[in-house]
């Protein structure tokens, strides 16, 4: 009688690089667009910030009468600047959390008060003045 071999299971070494070559190739055409997502989802996000703090400073400007000056910033939307001087303030502020004064990128965002309105600032993932691409600087008056 003829001995009969049994097939052999597993993957062969080739088949297991044709596998490990696929993944990389997949890895490499997805990574790019899912990193790219993210940085689009924290701009997104840096402008619902921007947003909910011009609401708040409007409420601040309803209690008082004007905006917080340049000085005075965003942080007087958490703490009285002058009690004299805003006597309509919200007693507790105007915001709650410790995180809504910072962007996605963990910089804070820059108040600038002229002519009787304001801007709000984010400086974007690199934290600095200007950039492109994921580095640009995020305005909420160029919010949607």
């Amino acid at each position: 009688m003829q001995k009969r071999q049994r097939a052999r299971g597993g993957f062969s070494l080739i088949e297991l690089m044709v596998v490990i070559i696929i993944l990389g190739l997949l890895a490499a055409l997805v990574m790019p667009n899912v990193l790219g997502q993210s940085e689009q989802a924290k701009a997104r996000l840096a402008c619902v910030q921007m947003k909910s703090l011009a609401q708040a400073l409007e409420s601040f400007r309803m209690d008082n009468g004007r905006y917080p000056s340049t000085e005075e910033g965003l942080d007087a939307l958490r703490t009285n600047p002058d009690p004299e001087r805003y006597t309509g303030y919200l007693p507790g502020g105007y915001l709650s959390g410790s995180g809504a004064l910072r962007d996605p990128w963990n910089n804070p965002y820059i108040y600038i008060r002229e002519n009787g309105s304001f801007e709000i600032v984010s400086l974007g993932a690199d934290g600095q003045e200007g950039g492109s691409g994921h580095d640009r600087d995020l305005y909420l008056s160029e919010c949607d």
